[in-house]
């Protein structure tokens, strides 16, 4: 895993500032990431798609996941000028950055709770 995808620094940031709720913020944005992905993957609606994306982007940008932030931005703008089969592949992009990237919080938590 590059750090194309996770900024590192970010992380041990939010690690110091949040100290003992720092498993707590790991858990919050691995749930709010999965339900966020089961909206993007149910919707066809571009205004929808737009602000989930938007909220998405935003958690994720704070977590320092810096390219499923980028791939949300992508969608969030670009979502009302998209065919449908484009919007699924977009969707498809950030499913699989997501899943890339969840071991990474997923072992961030195994790490902070034994600490």
């Amino acid at each position: 895993m590059t750090d194309t995808h996770v900024d590192r620094e970010a992380l041990s940031a939010l690690r110091e500032i949040m100290e003992e709720g720092y498993p707590e913020l790991l858990d919050t944005f691995l749930a709010d990431s999965e339900s966020r992905l089961g909206e993007l993957q149910k919707t066809s609606d571009a205004k929808v798609l737009s602000a989930v994306a938007h909220s998405f982007k935003g958690s994720a940008s704070n977590m320092g996941a810096v390219r499923l932030a980028a791939l949300c931005q992508e969608l969030e703008s670009e979502a009302k000028d998209k065919s449908p089969s484009e919007i699924a592949r977009m969707v498809a992009d950030i499913t699989g950055e997501f899943a890339d990237v969840r071991p990474v919080y997923e072992d961030e938590r195994q790490h902070a709770m034994t600490h």
